[in-house]
C-alpha cells in the first residue's frame, strides 16, 4: 500500500484540520472513544506529511497561537474581548494554514480557498460545539432532584416501610423506618435515585 497521496500538502493541511477539530471536539463530548480514534487517525497521517514536506516554522508557530487564542476566545465568550480574540484567532488559523506547507519556490504549497473554507468552517463547527457544551455544563439542571434533601412535605397513603409522599409540587414513592399515618408532614431525609427516605415530623416542630 503506498501513501503517496499523502504528500499532497492539500490533503495534509485537512487531516490536520480534521485531527485538530475532532480532538478539541472530544474534550467536550467525552465518552463514546470514535472522536479520539477519529482524532488519533487523522493527526497520525497529517503526522506523516508534516515529515516528509518542507514546512514554514513560523506558519505552524501562527496556527498553535491560534488554537489558544480560540479557547481564550471560549473564555472570554460574550465579551467585546471575546469577539476580538476569536477575530485574532481565525486569523492565525487561516494564515497558519496556508502557509505551514512550503512549495518548491518557497511560498505556501496549500491552496488559500480550500484553507479559508476549511479552517472557518472547522472554526465555526468548534465555537458553535463548544458553546453548547460549556453553556450544558454550567447550566442548573432543569430536574434538580438534590433540592428535595431537607424539604418538607406529606404523606400521601400510610407508609408501612413504603408509601407516597407530596414534596416539592410531585409525587413520590417514599420509604421510612417507622409507620407513618397518611396526612403526616414529612421530612426528606436523602434521595435513593427516585425513591425518597423520609422522616414524619413530630407536633412540637
Amino acid at each position: 500500500m503506498t501513501f503517496e497521496f499523502l504528500l499532497d500538502p492539500n490533503i495534509g493541511f485537512v487531516l490536520l484540520i480534521g485531527g485538530v477539530v475532532l480532538a478539541i471536539l472530544a474534550l467536550f463530548m467525552p465518552g463514546t472513544g470514535l472522536l479520539e480514534l477519529g482524532a488519533l487517525f487523522a493527526l497520525v497521517l497529517a503526522g506523516y506529511t508534516l515529515i516528509n514536506l518542507p514546512l514554514n516554522t513560523w506558519a505552524i508557530v501562527l496556527f498553535v497561537i491560534g488554537i489558544i487564542f480560540f479557547v481564550l476566545a471560549l473564555i472570554w465568550r460574550g465579551s467585546r474581548r471575546g469577539l476580538i480574540t476569536l477575530l485574532i484567532s481565525l486569523t492565525l488559523l487561516v494564515v497558519g494554514s496556508i502557509f505551514a506547507f512550503r512549495s518548491p519556490q518557497g511560498g505556501s504549497a496549500v491552496n488559500p480557498v480550500l484553507a479559508v473554507l476549511v479552517t472557518g468552517g472547522s472554526a465555526g463547527l468548534l465555537w458553535f460545539m463548544a458553546r453548547k457544551s460549556i453553556d450544558a455544563a454550567i447550566q442548573r439542571p432543569t430536574h434538580d432532584y438534590d433540592r428535595l434533601v431537607g424539604m418538607v412535605g406529606e404523606a400521601r397513603t400510610d407508609i408501612r416501610g413504603q408509601g407516597a409522599v407530596y414534596v416539592g409540587g410531585e409525587e413520590w414513592t417514599a420509604t421510612c423506618s417507622v409507620y407513618v399515618p397518611a396526612g403526616t408532614p414529612v421530612r426528606v431525609l436523602r434521595r435513593n435515585g427516585l425513591v425518597l427516605e423520609v422522616e414524619p415530623i413530630k407536633k412540637e416542630e
